[in-house]
């Protein structure tokens, strides 16, 4: 009981932060009896009373997503533990994004491994077969393996993929590399709703997506910095590092399709108010691409996440403003070069789209989403906006003559 847990506890530095997650993890968030969220919120007034740290601060953080449905702030970043992000701190964005993702989906690998070998104590509804875990191990290992390498964690699988012990090699490769404040992290971002097993699959493959927007938006940041200091070309190796990441990135669409239809609609009915409308990672690649139609600003996708729609409004520079604006100072070879990373990166975001959607389709139908958009039919009329504007890889960039109403 978490009441029993906080018993005696006023002080940050002795927060018992690993055990309350495992109360959560035990009922799900949206269940939580009224005592506990009681005991949680005197909690919080003692924490937030105490001095400052970055202990206190990481207290609270998790305190405030625990108690995000009951103080009635439950949303996208909350339920995806965003406050808590981002799990590991490596300076390079490339870095940082692998080794999320490698630790999130060796995480995963860790929880299905041992449901596989029947010792799970956690989330025991709507329980996979032995047949699905297996093919969950082989695409979690499938997705996680490009990331993990690049930083350094390699294996003598020869790119076996099936059966548990690959799988188990990998994860626990992979977990030896994580600090002991990153593994606690990736217990304290587990916060279910309910206590369905496919819900730890979802939200891991939520997260890994959001670690994988939010680098994007920092090279697409670089890449305006490129542009604007005259070197299109280093502009357009950043832009094809983001085409081979967010295609990369596909392939964990491939878990979220071992889903279970009935598990995901019933923990849905208990994510009311959280919609992957409200990333604002997500957002914040799209809009530094090129700024949104009137239109598109005014409504739900924008102001689902007010604080990217202010930066938008406020001037943010955009990667399309950035190459009209050098494309004078740009030699034919070069403008040819950056048309085609651009094109690609159109390309592979236009995929993400369709996929995402497809996937949307099965697990949904044409029923409304979650956190009051209109679900499918939303993510079909989003599935073929521009990327930037014109862009013409014969014949570099060129101004798009279009309508507002097709951007």
């Amino acid at each position: 009981m978490i009441t029993t847990v906080l018993s005696g506890t006023a002080d940050p530095a002795g927060f018992p932060l690993l055990a309350v997650a495992s109360e959560v993890l035990k009922s799900g968030k949206h269940f939580l009896d009224p005592e506990s969220l009681e005991a949680l919120r005197r909690a919080r007034l003692t924490v937030t009373a105490s001095a400052h740290s970055a202990r206190r601060s990481l207290v609270l953080n998790f305190l405030d997503v625990v108690l995000d449905k009951a103080d009635g702030r439950y949303d996208y970043l909350t339920y995806t533990a965003q406050p808590l992000f981002p799990i590991v701190t490596d300076d390079s964005p490339d870095r940082r994004r692998d080794r999320t993702v490698a630790l999130l989906l060796a995480d995963l690998l860790t929880f299905e491994l041992t449901e596989l070998a029947g010792e799970l104590d956690v989330l025991p509804e709507m329980r996979p077969s032995p047949e699905l875990v297996a093919k969950r191990l082989r695409l979690a290992l499938r997705a996680a393996r490009p990331a993990a390498q690049r930083v350094g964690v390699t294996d003598d699988l020869d790119g076996t993929d099936t059966g548990p012990d690959p799988a188990r090699e990998f994860a626990a490769a992979v977990m030896a590399t994580g600090t002991a404040a990153e593994r606690d992290l990736l217990c304290l971002t587990m916060q279910p709703v309910a206590t369905l097993h496919d819900e730890y699959l979802f939200l891991r493959v939520l997260q890994a997506f959001e670690a994988t927007f939010a680098a994007q938006a920092q090279r697409l940041r670089a890449t305006i910095t490129a542009l604007d200091a005259g070197d299109p070309l280093a502009a357009a190796r950043l832009l094809e590092r983001n085409s081979e990441e967010l295609r990369e990135a596909g392939t964990i669409f491939s878990l979220i399709a071992t889903m279970q239809v009935e598990a995901f609609r019933t923990f849905r009915a208990f994510t009311e108010g959280a919609s992957a409308i409200q990333s604002e990672s997500y957002k914040a690649m799209e809009s530094l691409c090129r700024q949104p139609n009137p239109d598109r600003l005014a409504g739900l996708p924008y102001t689902s996440v007010p604080k990217v729609r202010e930066a938008v409004l406020a001037g943010q520079p955009t990667v399309w403003e950035a190459v009209m604006a050098a494309e004078g100072r740009i030699g034919a070879d070069d403008a040819r070069v950056l048309a085609e990373a651009m094109s690609e990166y159109e390309a592979v975001m236009r995929r993400w789209r369709r996929t995402h959607h497809s996937i949307a389709v099965r697990m949904l139908g044409d029923t409304a989403g979650t956190g009051y958009t209109v679900g499918t039919p939303y993510l079909r009329s989003a599935m073929d906006l521009p990327v930037f504007d014109m862009v013409d890889p014969r014949r570099g960039i060129t101004p798009n003559g279009g309508s507002a109403a097709t951007r």
